[in-house]
């Protein structure tokens, strides 16, 4: 067996220097990726066969299915037939961790995911999100590094906190989200209880081709309560499946939790010039800006009946968009519509799609074929298109609907800073005037306990990250760590005896 040289520079698979593990291939900073960036598309690819058959982020988790109604007139922003005014039907939803494995306990402290189809008469529309409406990164070449420095050690199998706080500390972006993994959202009381986020901008289309860039938002009408770290830690004992088995018996019992849908909309010429750049996943549009617009409300009151076939088969990706709706510039969601359908091809098989969870309720004609366990066909119809022999096939030529301007030399490159554009200001702003004093001493007491068991030279720069968020948040927490008064092991990976 060949041992790889750590210390050698990197490559790619073929041997070939690596050329960047920051930034993404694209047309100007702002502008799309390229399928022409072998790295990405090989660092991804590679990525979503590490693990099999289990999801490699996501993989403990559960759902359920409802239904969706549109109760307001928002045809003006959309012409997607899901959004008109009455329209209803039938929802799929997958909640889960991001970080823990399938037996791992339901009440670590993680970011949720929040994962929402639309089964609509024109197409699946899923809204994959998380209970946090920002981000750990705002480029996909990131991403599987990331989930690695939240997995395990090579040696020990073990999490780390060294490992999680060294990266987090390394790529500044992510400050806001940790801010928020670090307080009350990193441990919701239950899945009914806690809202959900497209974090990611999308695009809306009108009737008339007006363009819009939209957030959706999902908010709970459960209300928002989240669980202290003690009780956190008596349940993982006590219960691990017991979010799941929250959800199971609520609906079970009739008690059908439900959410509000919301969107923020954003003219389209607005992002030109807005104080923060629209398209970063790591930032927040403040509602003063832009207000939520009511939209509808989704309720979920029906349990799978086979917990493998309905929900760990369910596949869901950005990538099922429907007619006016799109994607929009943001790296991270055009590298992951392609990267979650290629996950699901290699966890689930080519033709997953074709499982009745996955199927769309209207037909399809799809001129893919053959492939592993394939069940729908077109029988001797052309395999092929264009063809003389009357199968349809798609030609459409010109200004596509889900469409944005860009031009370029190839770069990579982090976005172009918009006039308030910075890592650490919004993490700021949600510590000093969203929370209130006793959030700000639970943040200050889970942090700190994080860190309790985190090495030098992480350590030192884990305190500045902090500071660079807020000065004086940041000053208590080290004052914690330093006077041996924080109580390790509040997010996995740490030693369950008081730091030093």
């Amino acid at each position: 067996m060949t041992q790889i040289d750590p210390n050698a520079p990197a490559t790619r698979q073929n041997g070939a220097p690596a050329e960047s593990n920051r930034n993404s291939l694209t047309v100007g900073p702002n502008g799309p990726i390229t399928l022409n960036d072998v790295h990405l598309i090989e660092t991804l690819a590679a990525f979503n066969r590490e693990r099999v058959p289990e999801r490699n982020p996501h993989a403990k988790g559960a759902g359920a299915f409802g239904e969706w109604e549109v109760t307001e007139d928002v045809s003006k922003y959309t012409r997607a037939a899901a959004f008109q005014p009455g329209a209803k039907g039938r929802v799929a939803i997958r909640f889960s961790t991001v970080a823990g494995e399938q037996g791992s306990p339901d009440t670590w402290r993680d970011v949720r995911g929040f994962s929402l189809r639309f089964y609509t008469e024109e197409g699946n529309l899923d809204i994959v999100g998380n209970n946090t409406p920002v981000f750990f990164m705002r480029d996909p070449i990131k991403f599987p590094n990331f989930i690695r420095s939240q997995k395990r050690l090579p040696a020990s199998g073990l999490r780390d906190n060294t490992m999680q706080f060294d990266f987090w500390t390394l790529n500044p972006e992510s400050a806001h989200q940790v801010t928020y993994l670090m307080g009350s959202r990193g441990l919701p009381r239950s899945w009914r209880e806690m809202n959900g986020y497209s974090s990611h901008t999308y695009a809306w289309i009108n009737a008339e081709g007006e363009r819009f860039w939209v957030k959706y938002h999902f908010h709970s009408d459960q209300g928002v309560h989240s669980l202290t770290d003690d009780e956190a830690e008596r349940l993982a004992g006590e219960d691990a499946e017991y979010h799941r088995r929250d959800l199971f018996d609520a609906i079970e019992a009739g008690n059908f939790p439900s959410w509000q849908i919301k969107m923020q909309i954003m003219p389209y010429e607005d992002a030109k010039t807005y104080r923060f750049n629209p398209f970063d996943l790591t930032k927040v549009w403040p509602h003063s800006d832009y207000p939520l617009i009511p939209v509808g409300k989704f309720t979920l009151n029906e349990n799978p009946t086979n917990f493998f076939a309905q929900i760990e088969q369910a596949a869901f990706s950005p990538g099922n968009y429907v007619p006016g709706t799109g994607i929009s510039p943001d790296k991270m969601l055009v590298a992951r519509s392609f990267a979650y359908a290629d996950a699901q091809r290699a966890r689930i098989g080519t033709n997953y799609n074709q499982l009745p969870v996955n199927q769309p309720i209207n037909p399809t004609n799809s001129y893919t074929f053959d492939g592993n366990m394939r069940f729908d066909h077109s029988g001797d119809a052309p395999v092929y298109a264009p063809n003389s022999f009357g199968r349809p096939y798609a030609d459409e030529v010109g200004q596509v609907e889900n469409s944005w301007e860009s031009d370029g030399e190839l770069v990579r490159s982090t976005y172009e800073l918009h006039a308030e554009d910075d890592d650490f200001g919004q993490a700021g702003t949600l510590v000093r005037e969203v929370w209130d004093d006793a959030e700000r001493e639970r943040f200050v007491n889970t942090v700190a306990g994080a860190l309790a068991t985190v090495q030098e030279p992480v350590l030192s720069n884990a305190f500045q990250y902090w500071k660079n968020v807020d000065q004086a948040t940041g000053e208590r927490i080290e004052a914690k760590v330093r006077e041996g008064l924080a109580n390790a092991g509040e997010i996995p990976g740490g030693d369950p005896q008081p730091g030093t």
